[in-house]
This record gives structure tokens, sequence and C-alpha cells, in this order.
């Protein structure tokens, strides 16, 4: 039965269009129509793609191209360009596309003489109408046309789309700064290459203004930092910036580099790497108070580095700049100064000596003693971290410079975070005074800060009342006698040139 319906089925397929066709033939041919639908389909479909006319529109067209060539004059020409500004987008369409037709041409299209009648700016501007996408197909299709040219013609368009390119830069700029993931982003499309090949010595100046924004964004979020492998791009073109002349140029500059000091010990050797400390640390004194502030960030970030980074900073000179710093009108300018200082305190020893032999330490008190709260905070912190990294001599000579007073008159402020600080260093100073603990406790209690700590006892802040207890039960108390000795002269403090023979030839530290 089976045999018999196969048979039927093989009778069928022999009686119409397949007649005489057996089935593997039948295979063979439907799979060759296959393959030819789908290359006819890829065609044609990359023809939409590209909006090319198929191949029998260019043969009835050609002979209306060639007869436009032919009878273009320049009445003709002029017409066309000045309908390609016209405010109607029908007219303004309809020319474009007009000068578009004629650069297609494959017998000699007239670049030259297009170019010579100014529509290369006008092309560019309809880039602009994000209104009208089928004007800006159209112009972008001429302009590359016009580019196809030779080297001369391709330079014309260039010039012309610069300007374009700039303002599309400066929109990039704004996306990339909205965050990590856009710039991310916009880096995973490749814009740092062509970025910064646009950084040449005739890059026009609001051009190069555009360009160093964009690369400010590109290095300004921190959580995550820009990838290394970007940074690493971005470093030399900041260290050929960095000598604009350009105050906002330099500004930006400089700002970038401090974006990307501010992103963990990594980053900053990286920028350490490239050469660039040295050329920043003359901008500390730079006569534009902007350049001076994105400056002492730039390298106030790498000071909270490790030692080695920090010390590669000192080296440059860095502390030279500091009494006219920390001396400036400006409170802001203040502030960074002492922040800075207040990390090269947190160092080792040696850097701490270098605060001392710059003379920078009363300056720092002066400002402990009368700055804004601000400046106060960070000097308090450049003070504590004194006494933590300091030697016993170096701790002698801070107190000899009368820290003691203004330190404990910001044990009344209201920041908790500063009255632990300050109450740290204290602890840090008594313990230091080994056997002239007594002078350093009258100093305290003579400026009023033992009543001081002694109200902090019953601070709200746990820490700090356990910081207030300590230092009142172990040099204060009537149980501290033991501590204190009975000898009350004065702390005998080296000058400055016994101080430093003190400190080169110490090992055990200052005698107190």
């Amino acid at each position: 039965m089976e045999k018999a319906q196969g048979d039927q089925n093989r009778n069928r397929l022999g009686v119409f269009k397949n007649k005489g066709k057996d089935q593997e033939e039948m295979r063979r041919r439907r799979t060759e129509y296959t393959v030819e639908l789908r290359k006819c389909k890829r065609e044609e479909t990359f023809q939409k793609r590209r909006n090319v006319p198929s191949a029998d529109v260019i043969d009835e067209d050609d002979d209306y191209f060639y007869k436009q060539l032919a009878d273009l004059t320049a009445d003709k020409l002029s017409s066309i360009v000045t309908l390609a500004s016209s405010e109607d987008p029908v007219e303004q369409l309809t020319a474009v596309q007009a000068a578009r037709r004629l650069l297609s041409s494959d017998r000699n299209p007239p670049i030259d003489d297009l170019i010579s009648s100014g529509i290369l700016p006008i092309l560019v501007k309809c880039l602009e109408k994000e209104t009208l996408p089928s004007l800006q197909f159209e112009a972008a299709w001429a302009l590359t046309n016009i580019a196809s040219g030779t080297s001369r013609q391709t330079q014309a368009v260039v010039q012309s789309v610069k300007m374009f390119v700039n303002k599309q830069y400066g929109r990039f700029g704004n996306i990339i700064g909205d965050g990590p993931q856009l710039r991310d982003y916009v880096i995973s499309l490749g814009i740092v290459d062509p970025l910064l090949s646009f950084i040449t010595p005739d890059i026009p100046l609001s051009f190069l203004r555009n360009v160093t924004w964009v690369i400010v964004n590109l290095c300004r979020n921190k959580d995550p930092s820009p990838p290394q492998n970007t940074i690493k791009e971005i470093l030399p073109a900041l260290n050929s910036l960095i000598h604009h002349s350009d105050t906002s140029i330099l500004v930006d500059t400089v700002w970038a580099v401090s974006y990307l000091t501010d992103g963990g010990n990594s980053n900053i050797q990286l920028v350490i790497d490239s050469g660039i400390v040295s050329k920043l640390i003359p901008l500390l004194s730079h006569a534009e108070v902007k350049v001076q502030t994105a400056a002492l960030r730039a390298i106030g970030n790498i000071v909270t580095g490790t030692d080695d980074q920090t010390q590669v900073v000192l080296n440059c000179g860095a502390l030279h700049h500091f009494p006219v710093l920390l001396s400036h009108q400006k409170e802001k300018i203040n502030k960074e100064a002492v922040w800075f200082l207040s990390n090269i305190t947190a160092g080792n020893k040696h850097q701490v000596q270098a605060v001392i032999e710059a003379n920078l330490l009363p300056m720092i008190i002066d400002h402990l003693r009368k700055g804004e709260f601000q400046t106060q905070k960070e000097a308090a912190w450049a003070i504590s971290n004194l006494t933590i990294s300091g030697t016993k001599e170096q701790i002698a000579y801070l107190v000899s410079e009368g820290v003691i007073p203004p330190f404990c008159d910001l044990l009344t402020c209201k920041d908790p975070q500063v009255i632990q600080v300050v109450l740290d260093g204290i602890g840090n100073i008594l313990a230091s005074a080994g056997a002239n603990v007594e002078t350093v406790a009258n100093m305290i209690e003579e400026c009023g800060g033992l009543d001081k700590i002694e109200f902090l006892q019953n601070h709200e802040n746990v820490e700090i009342y356990k910081l207030a207890y300590s230092i009142i039960e172990k040099y204060f108390s009537d149980e501290s006698d033991d501590i204190r000795t009975e000898d009350n002269a004065l702390w005998q403090f080296p000058d400055e040139t016994e101080f430093d023979a003190e400190f080169a030839n110490s090992t055990e530290g200052f005698s107190f």
C-alpha cells in the first residue's frame, strides 16, 4: 500500500511544470534560485542604505545630467547657491539636491566651480538643520563628493567643516560631563583619537577651547575614573596644552590634571610619569587666580598619595611658592594652601622638616589663630598631623612657635571632627613632652584649654568624651602627679640653627 502511494506521488511530480525533472534536480535548482534571490535582496538593501540609484535609472538620467553640465553657466550656478540659502525648506532642499547631482557626475563634476561659488559654508550650515534630515543627508553627500576630489578640494571641505565639528564636540563635552557611564560610552565609540588629532599649531583658538573642554570632561568623573589607557592617551596632549598662552585653555588643562590626580595613587603615578609635575609647579605663582587655584588643587591631590609621590612635588621646589600663597588676598587660596601643607605634615619626618625649614609653620599657626573657619580647620589638621609624623624636637619647635593657645581655642567650635583632631594633637604633644609635660600642661591650663577639655567630658560624641577624659585623667588629675616632674622651669627650645643641627644629628629625638 505504501509503495503504491509513493509511486502515485512520483507520478504527480511528473505531471505539471516539473515534468521531466527528478527530485534531486529540483532541489538543486531550488537552492540556486534561493541563493540568487538572496543576492538580489542584498544588493537592493545596499542600494537603499546608500540611496544609490539603480543602474536603469542612471542610464535614463545620464543624458539629463550631461545636458545640465553642458548648459551650466555662472548664472545657473549662482541661482543654485542662492536657493541653497533660502528660508523655504522646499527650495533649499531642491537646490542642495541639484548641487549634489552635479557633483555626482562621473564626467568632470564642477567641484572647483561650486567651491568658488561659496557653497561650502552653506552646505555645512545645512548639516545643522536637525529638523530637516533629508537636507542634512543631501548636504553631507555633496560635501563627501567634493572631499573625494583633489587634495586641495578635500582641504577646502575640511576647513569648512571644522566649525561644525567644533560645535558637535561642544555637545560631546556636555554629554561626557553628565557622568562616567556616558563618558565611557563615548570613549568606546572612539572619540579620543580624532579629538586629540585636532590639537595642531594651526587650530583656531575657539575650536581648541572646545577640544580642551571635552578633554576636561573626559577626565572629570572619578567613580570610576577614566580607563587608564585613555588617561595615557590624554596626558601627552595635556603636557602640550599646559604651555598655551590662552588663560581659558590653560585653566581647563590644569583642571583636567587635577581631576586625574583625584582618582587614586595609580592615576597619580601616571601623571607623575608623564613629566607634567615640573610644569605645574611654576603655575602656583601665575598672575591669574583661576590658574593658581587649579594648579594648587592638582599638586594638592598628588601629595595625598604615597610619601614617594609627595617627594616628587617637593623635589620640584613647590614649597618656595607657599609664603605668597599663605598670604594671598583670596581666602580660598589660603585654605587650599594650608590643606596642601596638611598632607605634607602627614608624610615622613624629612617632609615635616622641609615645611619647618621653609619657615611655613608660623604662617600655618597664624591661620589657625585668625583665619576663616574652613582655613582654621585645615590648619588644625596640619598641626595634628605633625604631632603624629614629627619627631620630638619638631613637636617642640611647633610648641615654641605658640601653637597651644590657638589650637585650644578650636575646642569650642561646633564641628565634632575638628574637636577630635585638636584633642588628638594635644594628647600627642603631651605624650611627647617627656620630662617637660608639666610645662606643656601649664601652657594648656593658662590659655583656658584645660577648662575646655573638662567641659568636653560631657560631650554627646563618645569619641570626644573618651579623648577629653583620657587627657584629664593622665595629665591633669591627682593621679597624674607621678607623670609630671617637679621642675617648673620653662621649656627650652633651640633656635633655628640649633634645631637644624639637632634634627640632623639626633637619633633619639629632642630631650624635653
